[in-house]
């Protein structure tokens, strides 16, 4: 679907309501960090409406629950719900536990096997659960799409579809290349849009938010609003969060990510250790400080302030959200010991047999290297210590005893080596 289909369907009379500060303090707000806003005049129309009547708009974000655990890159669009919670709007957080048995082929280039109900119920719990550390629970409506999905039925299904054409639905990027490359379509993936798209006409909502790999699916919902006589939802699309790395996209799978549910002190060395450029993006994208707080820190920085302290406010304001603030002051304390080289208190206690053991074989059961080929990288790198003295011999036999392995700056165990 074209943007510049969309954006045709946008009213270009004068707005009805009055453009209060209040409202351009709300358009602001919506603009922070996000990759596009759509059609940008009918949502200052919404709110300076919602304004003037004090009846709040209706936000939309819907995640299938594919996995049960998200990291702080999944939580850029909940910044977003939240930013736009603290204004007054109602959101609704939206569970796809119909669409997810569908699966969802955006960005895919291979038909994703659907989810079971069991992995569907179990993966939906945890997710709300960690959602729930950004968005305000008592002020979030929670909703399901099986509640209108199941009901349609074959027929209503049918009718659905014939409110979309096959040809629209192939300007979909990832459908035009597989199509092209000869790589199979089910029918049933063609759905994945529709049932997204009704899932806006079902619960009338004003602005679906989404990452910009989903934009195809939020428009959707705009066409079938229009279709079923309803005022169309404009859609925000946000950015993805690169990870530590700076490069890619945040991802377990290259282990550049920060979970929310990982320990304090390995949350705060985490995010610790991103580069001065990328901290201000992550100002932008995670951060509940304003705007006008933001640009003030910038302006220390230029004025002379070390940017490692006001990374240190970032580090403890993620840590804190999703664990205590009282766990950030600690996590700080940590690592500052550890960059003077103390030995963490918390650290893991490993107890081992068959000493005397190789160094690598060491690092590797006590679960700080991956393999033994990473191990002898970092000895060669002088990354390995035993008792705080570095091992440079990548052939040294541990005798047996007690001691504290360090690999890196961050990861520690107390081994037991018999």
């Amino acid at each position: 679907m074209s943007e510049a289909r969309t954006q045709s369907d946008s009213p270009s009379s004068k707005p009805e309501f009055p453009i209060t500060d209040r409202v351009k303090h709300a358009l602001a707000q919506s603009l922070r960090g996000c990759e596009e806003l759509l059609p940008e005049a009918d949502w200052v129309k919404k709110l300076a409406r919602s304004e003037a009547t004090g009846v709040p708009l209706r936000i939309k974000l819907g995640l299938d629950p594919t996995a049960p655990d998200i990291h702080i890159g999944h939580t850029v669009v909940l910044n977003k719900m939240r930013q736009l919670q603290d204004l007054g709007h109602q959101v609704i957080f939206l569970i796809g536990d119909f669409t997810s048995m569908i699966g969802d082929p955006s960005g895919r280039n291979a038909t994703r096997p659907p989810l079971t109900p069991e992995q569907i119920k179990h993966n939906a719990e945890t997710y709300y659960k960690q959602a729930s550390l950004v968005l305000d629970p008592a002020r979030t409506e929670i909703r399901y799409n099986s509640e209108w999905s199941d009901p349609l039925g074959a027929r209503g299904m049918i009718q659905l579809a014939a409110k979309y054409t096959v040809a629209r639905m192939m300007e979909r990027d990832d459908f035009t290349k597989r199509f092209a490359a000869g790589t199979p379509i089910s029918v049933h993936e063609f759905l994945y849009p529709l049932m997204q798209g009704y899932d806006s006409v079902a619960l009338k909502s004003d602005l679906e938010l989404g990452g910009t790999d989903q934009k195809f699916n939020l428009l959707m919902g705009r066409h079938l609003q229009a279709e079923y006589g309803q005022e169309p939802q404009c859609i925000l699309t946000m950015p993805l969060l690169e990870g530590l790395d700076g490069v890619d996209k945040m991802s377990k799978s290259k282990n550049n990510y920060v979970g929310i549910t990982e320990p304090a002190n390995s949350m705060f060395a985490k995010i610790l250790s991103i580069s001065d450029v990328q901290m201000w993006k992550w100002y932008d994208l995670l951060s509940f400080r304003s705007l006008d707080e933001i640009a003030a820190l910038k302006r220390d920085i230029e004025a002379g302030r070390n940017p490692k302290e006001v990374k240190v406010l970032l580090a403890k304001e993620i840590t804190a959200r999703f664990h205590s603030a009282q766990a950030a002051d600690e996590a700080e304390a940590d690592f500052n010991n550890r960059a003077k080289g103390g030995i963490p208190d918390d650290i893991p206690e490993v107890a081992l047999s068959g000493a005397p053991m190789g160094i690598g074989a060491l690092l590797k059961a006590a679960g700080l290297v991956p393999s033994t080929s990473e191990a002898n990288r970092m000895i060669e790198q002088g990354g390995v210590k035993i008792d705080g003295d570095t091992v440079s011999d990548r052939g040294l036999k541990v005798a047996a005893g007690q001691m504290v392995v360090q690999v890196g700056r961050r990861k520690f165990a107390r081994v037991t080596l018999s």
